[in-house]
């Protein structure tokens, strides 16, 4: 039999995700309970070794939950005002995506300056310079203690992007027409993405490198980035128009591993690393062979009225367990464990 050509084979479709297909409510009596800003639940993040959960209210600070939305208590040194404000994109409110470390990246589009804190109760919380505030997200090196190199995205001021060289005490101003999304590999090299459109700073490609700490960039691929790129292995993974990319050699090498139609945020990545959820303008997708083949969308709860850049995914592979908001909505569970 004749083998048939990849662009059909990328058509096959995997069973969608298994268990239960109802998700449930589990912010209810937080939400109703806590006086929210402007927004509500603003942003989830998921301790992939825990399972724990960690939610932003807006201007009512971090919530954390040990037992998957059934009770809830506010976490982190200095109480509310310490993390006062509102996140608004997903990703901007981050667990150390590599797994390494413990530390946690909130950066506000309203409120203070972006905050670094842990989860660990006994370590300290600090926020860097007010210039990295009003940002719709902010990218470091989660391997230096120090977060040396940092970069940020200030919120509708035409693409400018922020640098820091010394962990946070002080920002400049790189220069405007970049997009959505960042990683810092290191205190001197990092991949951006760029903005398509007639303020592009970059005619070649879309997504650029630097490593000279910000002060030069050189294309490296024509993908355009639709959200922040998340890191697997030595690997960096970036959802893109129409496709998912991979980038290895710290950013320098990119190559296409397959077709995504209509992505809005991800990959999250389940178990292992060839099981990936996507976040889709028709659902949530799921691969377990690393992106040949996509089951059919699950439909976000009817509660969140589609999805939009505003509309956040996380998993927790210790309780099989999917999560999916958006900004003003409840925090809905998927249970998928049998």
């Amino acid at each position: 039999m004749r083998a048939l050509p990849l662009s059909l084979t990328l058509l096959v479709l995997v069973p969608a995700a298994r268990g239960a297909d109802t998700w449930q409510p589990v912010a209810i009596q937080l939400l109703a309970k806590e006086k929210t800003g402007f927004g509500g639940l603003t942003g989830v993040v998921v301790d992939r070794a825990t399972g724990t959960l960690y939610v932003c209210l807006s201007d009512a600070g971090i919530f954390r939950s040990d037992d998957q939305g059934k009770t809830w208590a506010r976490y982190g040194r200095g109480g509310k005002d310490a993390t006062k404000g509102r996140t608004e994109t997903p990703g901007c409110f981050q667990l150390d995506p590599t797994g390494k470390t413990k530390q946690f990246l909130m950066a506000t589009v309203y409120g203070g300056p972006t905050v670094i804190g842990s989860t660990d109760p006994d370590l300290a919380w600090r926020a860097v310079d007010k210039k990295c505030q009003h940002v719709d997200w902010c990218a470091v090196d989660w391997a230096d203690e120090n977060m040396t190199f940092m970069l940020a995205f200030k919120h509708e001021a035409n693409g400018l992007l922020l640098r820091s060289l010394d962990g946070g005490k002080s920002f400049d101003e790189v220069g405007k027409g970049y997009g959505f999304g960042a990683w810092v590999f290191d205190e001197k090299t990092a991949v951006v993405a760029v903005a398509k459109g007639p303020e592009k700073v970059a005619r070649d490609g879309y997504i650029v490198r630097t490593t000279d700490g910000g002060k030069t960039f050189k294309p490296v691929s024509k993908s355009v980035p639709v959200c922040l790129p998340k890191p697997q292995g030595d690997a960096l993974y970036w959802l893109c128009q129409g496709e998912l990319v991979r980038g290895t050699d710290k950013g320098a090498k990119w190559e296409k591993v397959c077709d995504v139609k209509d992505a809005r945020y991800g990959p999250i990545f389940g178990t292992d690393a060839k099981t990936l959820f996507v976040l889709t303008s028709a659902g949530v997708i799921e691969s377990t062979d690393g992106g040949v083949t996509w089951g059919k969308p699950l439909a976000v709860p009817k509660e969140l009225k589609g999805v939009n850049g505003l509309t956040w995914l996380e998993y927790d592979p210790k309780n099989d367990a999917l999560y999916v908001m958006k900004m003003g909505t409840d925090l809905y569970k998927l249970s998928r464990a049998k």
